[in-house]
């Protein structure tokens, strides 16, 4: 591209400078796109990694988490602060509050916004905990070490209360279903890692649905008051793609951008990866929405391909993986559970570690695996080449995870 070229062309501007948005930025130079490069960030911080918010930053043992990206060096030109708020792709320019941002390719970064309780907005001692923002308001009153009610028992919830107790603070949890992890693992697995709660000294109620938040409690509906120095919602997030209606750019009913196999959206030239998308899987036969660090890593990569070919020649299709850090565990999944017909568990899950593995026509298709790495890493191995395994293997904690014929 000539440099007459490049001061006329918009290039690729990237809406979104999270993780996802971030590394589409680094993979478009790292892959050789010379063009123009512009990154829009709704919040005014230096683009940074959200993992350590629950963990290092909320804790106090480190300030930030910013990525370690010389945006400068890489020539991407940042934009913090600013937030869009329209799409016209007729003009193929963006709506923000400092004017139009004009774009030749464009890329969906934007994440999930986390879900409120409703009538909790104001409610002085009420958090959420998604950005840098959440976790700097959120230390300093940890370190007085209030009581707090943390309401949702998934992942993000299970990492916050394990937060608290670290700092001293009477931990009770929350939840509306009869079960922590409810809408992400079976019944049989998830049994196990409620006693996780008991033996950090948090208290789990489930089953319980908050009826209001008043400063200083938190009223349940049978009745039951809680007195809460802190209340933590952590019930999930959606795509944050509101900003959308209207533009062309099809959603699904869970409000992500419906992706194509190459992470192109409806309107030529958009695509859409990270949080706010979900993309058609073959390996799993469905759709696949995930909220999760290593697809905002993953995804990126193809998109780049994709925007220097001109055209789709990178599908993509991963096997999903996450972790979470709770209760002095390291839990990891990697794969879809849902479809498989054989559940066989590697390991007593009374004992430390343990390991889960999901198996469909005798293939594995998903690992869940507690302090068991090597599991984690064999097992996402074995899910990619899709060879066939023997269960009795499988279901034999001392036995490597190898294929039936290995």
């Amino acid at each position: 591209m000539s440099e007459q070229t490049q001061q006329t062309n918009p290039g690729v501007v990237i809406v979104g400078a999270g993780m996802a948005g971030v590394q589409t930025a680094v993979a478009l130079r790292e892959q050789g796109f010379t063009g123009p490069v512009t990154l829009l960030g709704a919040e005014p911080h230096q683009p940074y990694d959200r993992p350590p918010l629950s963990k290092a930053v909320l804790l106090g043992k480190a300030e930030d988490s910013a990525f370690d990206v010389d945006f400068e060096g890489l020539d991407i030109e940042l934009r913090l602060g600013t937030e869009v708020t329209g799409l016209r792709h007729a003009e193929h320019e963006l709506d923000t509050e400092a004017g139009p941002v004009p774009y030749e390719v464009l890329v969906l970064a934007t994440g999930a916004r986390p879900l409120t309780l409703p009538g909790s907005d104001g409610v002085p001692g009420v958090h959420l905990l998604r950005t840098l923002d959440d976790a700097a308001r959120l230390r300093p009153v940890l370190a007085t070490a209030p009581a707090t009610v943390v309401v949702g028992a998934g992942w993000i919830g299970a990492e916050f209360a394990t937060a608290a107790r670290a700092a001293g603070c009477a931990v009770t949890v929350v939840e509306a279903a009869d079960r922590v992890l409810a809408g992400a693992l079976p019944a049989e697995v998830t049994a196990p890692m409620a006693g996780w709660y008991a033996e950090a000294g948090a208290e789990l109620i489930t089953g319980a649905k908050v009826a209001g938040i008043d400063e200083g409690r938190v009223r349940l509906a049978d009745g039951r008051e809680l007195e809460a120095g802190a209340v933590v919602v952590g019930i999930g997030a959606r795509p944050a793609t509101d900003w959308l209606t209207g533009t062309g750019i099809d959603r699904g009913p869970d409000g992500s951008v419906t992706a194509d196999a190459h992470l192109r959206t409806t309107l030529p030239g958009v695509y859409a990866v990270g949080d706010c998308s979900s993309f058609p899987s073959a390996r799993y036969g469905t759709r696949l929405l995930v909220h999760h660090w290593d697809n905002a890593l993953q995804g990126p990569r193809a998109v780049a391909a994709n925007i220097l070919a001109g055209e789709p020649v990178r599908a993509y299709d991963p096997v999903p993986y996450f972790w979470s850090e709770q209760f002095g565990r390291f839990v990891q999944y990697a794969g879809h559970h849902a479809g498989a017909d054989t559940l066989l568990w590697r390991g007593d899950p009374g004992d430390a570690t343990w390991s889960v593995c999901w198996l469909r026509d005798g293939l594995l298709v998903a690992v869940l695996a507690v302090g068991r790495p090597r599991d984690l890493a064999q097992g996402r191995k074995l899910i990619e080449s899709a060879v066939p395994v023997d269960p009795a293997r499988v279901a034999d904690p001392a036995t490597p995870l190898k294929s039936a014929t290995a």
